[in-house]
């Protein structure tokens, strides 16, 4: 059995999973924000949940918003601030008495899509999330890389490429939180979508309900959309001249926008040097469980030691 744990900023997910894949439990608590050793407790209570209801012992994976720093081996870069400069790995280790395998939770989604979702069978997945925030992961042959500084994949906090004039404005206007300006997270994500949308209308809406007035043929709202797959399109354009990856699956509230896979195949080819792209982009096959799901599926399917 895979024990698979989602370590979020509100809520801590655990998921088991058989050999095959399939799913024997699933339990989710609130995480205990600003307190390190609570979180540890509650990690270990979901544990010991889901190998009490299976009567099975499971090998552990845990995602988490950050990285294992490969230098000093503690925790960086994780919005969940509390985490940040701990040995988590370690200290959960020997509280659960066996071996756990840490990564970045967007890592986690592409290892969940890349083995057994829209990226199954796939040798490179590049799998974004595009949420209240963006994130990326990269999978090679089903595994995470997490490069040489722990930090691939994090492509939202790279500029957005070929900027035109309203998009000089808006990085000038709308500060990324990491402390520069312009990151395709202030762009692409979900939030940016509702901001960019409020700077045309004046009017302040979900992305949801500004996708309800595309859908009744709203010309401000349509605005908004084309500028959003336009943004996108240039990011992911961008990413494929770098690695060129055999798909990209897209998760987050924004992956919901149907059109988007229709749209993206033949904006991103204006940008793609040479003109020549045939990347599928796809919709996440398994949405909000990926990341727990992936989380899982950091052990090896053919082997692992507990």
């Amino acid at each position: 059995m895979r024990i698979g744990i989602d370590l979020g900023g509100t809520k801590i997910e655990v998921i088991a999973l058989s050999d095959e894949g399939h799913e024997l439990f699933r339990k989710r608590v609130d995480t205990p924000r600003n307190d390190y050793e609570r979180t540890l407790k509650a990690i270990k209570g979901l544990v010991d949940d889901a190998e009490q209801a299976t009567g099975h012992h499971g090998s552990i994976g845990l995602g988490i918003p950050g990285t294992l720093s490969p230098f000093t081996g503690k925790v960086k870069n994780a919005n969940s601030v509390w985490l940040n400069g701990q040995s988590l790995d370690e200290d959960l280790s020997l509280l659960l008495g066996r071996e756990v395998r840490i990564a970045n939770d967007a890592n986690c989604f592409a290892v969940s899509e890349a083995t057994d979702g829209a990226g199954a069978g796939k040798k490179t997945v590049f799998a974004v999330i595009i949420g209240t925030g963006c994130g990326a992961g990269v999978a090679l042959d089903g595994a995470a890389h997490a490069g040489g500084n722990g930090i691939a994949g994090e492509w939202g906090h790279n500029p957005l490429p070929w900027l035109d004039e309203d998009e000089f404005r808006f990085q000038q206007e709308v500060p990324c939180y990491c402390g520069k300006s312009g990151c395709i997270e202030t762009f692409v994500s979900g939030t940016g979508f509702a901001e960019d949308y409020f700077r045309l209308s004046g009017q302040r809406l979900t992305g949801a309900e500004i996708i309800k007035l595309v859908d009744d043929e709203d010309p401000v709202a349509e605005l908004a959309l084309g500028r959003y797959e336009r943004r996108l399109a240039k990011a992911l354009a961008n990413i494929i001249n770098i690695l060129d990856p055999d798909v990209v699956v897209l998760g987050g509230g924004m992956s919901n926008v149907d059109r988007l896979y229709s749209t993206l195949p033949l904006l991103i080819r204006q940008w793609v040097f040479g003109g020549e792209c045939e990347t599928p982009v796809l919709k996440a096959v398994h949405g909000d469980s990926s990341g727990v799901r992936g989380a899982a599926w950091l052990w090896p399917q053919d082997r692992f030691s507990l």
